[in-house]
């Protein structure tokens, strides 16, 4: 049973379990690196490192300064637990760690590494020192990262392991057992490959089969079908939307010729979605920083400021628009500046909802290219309906302050009202085409379509929704005065 002190709730994701573990472990190291006495100090150090699991630590590294995280990985107990350090650590953790090591003791580390793990690790070595540490490592696996470095790093090629087990059909089952206790180092083992005298793929088996059947049977009598593969040029996202949509634990990489290169695990496309989810948060939020909260001050503005810099020069333009609008007389006597806000708030929040769903449905695979049609028309419906009903409740109440003379709102109510429930209806109308055809457009153009939730189209729409205000206040303020 768990403790009552440490159960947390599942939804409050800042009060979690393992969020309480970097708490703690970060106010541990933090103390034991500001010890006074060195000899106390390196105790403390050896003493973290050997209690808590490598992978903790290499969270934890990340919020030290760079002599520490050398320090701490310094006194890891073993090869195994440093090259698990380094594999789930990040880049500038990496980067500290490997300017204290010489290149015999990188290669002792990516020995002890599978191919596809020496590939991101060996990525944040300067291009020479990559080169003179694969002439250190043996000849097998060198080729191995060297095949896997040849492939784009958010393609199937590098996500995918190429140490598996495949063997012939006519292989039977006790000599595939055999081939896999004798190879102890492979850890793709939940199921196994079956190709035919050239390669080319045939069928899977899963480790069950290999157990519940007869030894003396052929791979061939108990293999199953192989629906789904990919061939390495394509892209994380591919690979996510077919290991989600099917569920399947091992997506072989095949090539032209249908010869198996490598698989994705199920672990790989876990971590391809927490960085696709990094990415889409960080375009939505109009920054190209990394979702973290340790890297420098000066190092996030300076990935923050263009995406602002945009929405200051929208603003100057939306500035200048209105100095336009306000020379020409007589537009209920300026009152509609009073307005300004209004639009472009509920501009701004139609287009971004309507924006961010199309997104989600394109990110999670749910909008296709023939529902597309439908997805348009019933965001447009609602767009037409919200302008509609807030518009129609906007104008009443403005009506109403005019008719009763409140505050600065006087003079012709009505076509105040009218102005503003207009006006309303089209910036949401406005708006909802923005939000709509956005991300088609950044998907056809290969941009990722969460930049239509991100300040440049915000900034768009406001400037496009103040507009549309001024064009309709403008046409019924004329039409007003012809009919007066």
């Amino acid at each position: 049973m768990v403790d009552s002190e440490e159960h947390v709730s599942a939804g409050n994701l800042m009060d979690s379990r393992t969020s309480h573990l970097d708490d703690e472990l970060n106010e541990r190291l933090q103390e034991a690196f500001h010890k006074t006495t060195f000899n106390v100090h390196l105790h403390d150090v050896a003493k973290i490192a050997c209690e808590y699991n490598p992978i903790d630590l290499a969270y934890a590294a990340s919020r030290l300064p760079p002599r520490a995280r050398a320090a701490l990985y310094e006194n890891l107990p073993g090869l195994p637990s440093k090259s698990s350090f380094l594999i789930n650590t990040d880049c500038a953790t990496r980067w500290a760690i490997f300017r204290t090591l010489d290149d015999n003791e990188v290669k002792e580390l990516i020995d002890n590494m599978r191919a596809d793990e020496a590939v991101w690790v060996l990525d944040d070595l300067p291009d020479r020192r990559y080169r003179k540490i694969l002439e250190l490592i043996q000849q097998p696996k060198a080729l191995q990262i060297r095949e896997l470095q040849k492939h784009s790093r958010d393609s199937a090629g590098r996500m995918m392991s190429n140490e598996f087990f495949a063997f012939p059909t006519d292989t039977t089952i006790a000599e595939a057992a055999a081939f896999i206790r004798d190879n102890p180092g492979i850890d793709m083992t939940r199921c196994i490959f079956v190709i035919d005298d050239e390669g080319g793929l045939q069928g899977l088996v899963p480790a069950r089969n290999l157990i519940v059947n007869s030894r003396d049977l052929t791979l061939r009598q108990v293999m199953r079908e192989i629906e789904h593969c990919v061939n390495p040029d394509a892209t994380r996202e591919e690979v996510v939307d077919l290991v989600e949509r099917y569920k399947i634990s091992a997506l072989p990489v095949v090539n032209d010729e249908d010869h198996l290169l490598g698989v994705v695990t199920y672990e790989e496309v876990v971590e391809a979605i927490e960085d696709i989810a990094d990415e889409t948060i960080a375009w939505m939020a109009g920054t190209a920083e990394d979702v973290s909260e340790f890297d420098p001050v000066w190092r996030r503005f300076l990935a923050r400021a263009p995406w602002l810099f945009v929405t200051l020069c929208a603003g100057l333009i939306s500035a200048s628009i209105m100095s336009y609008y306000q020379g020409i007389e007589p537009i209920l006597l300026g009152l509609i500046f009073f307005f300004i806000p209004l639009i472009n708030g509920m501009s701004g929040n139609v287009g971004i909802q309507c924006s961010t769903v199309l997104v989600r449905s394109m990110a999670i695979g749910v909008l296709s290219s023939g529902k597309r049609g439908d997805a348009v028309f019933k965001e447009v419906t609602l767009g037409l309906i919200t302008g509609l009903f807030f518009g129609c409740l906007c104008g009443a109440i403005v009506f109403l302050l005019g008719h009763y003379e409140i505050g600065e709102f006087h003079g012709n109510a009505l076509q105040l009202g009218v102005t503003v429930a207009m006006g309303v209806l089209g910036a949401s109308m406005t708006a909802t085409t923005l939000g709509v055809s956005s991300p088609f457009f950044f998907a056809r153009i290969g941009v990722d379509p969460a930049l239509a939730s991100g300040p440049i189209v915000t900034a768009f729409n406001d400037i496009m929704s103040m507009v549309m205000f001024f064009i309709i206040s403008g046409l019924l303020n004329t039409l007003f005065f012809a009919t007066a």
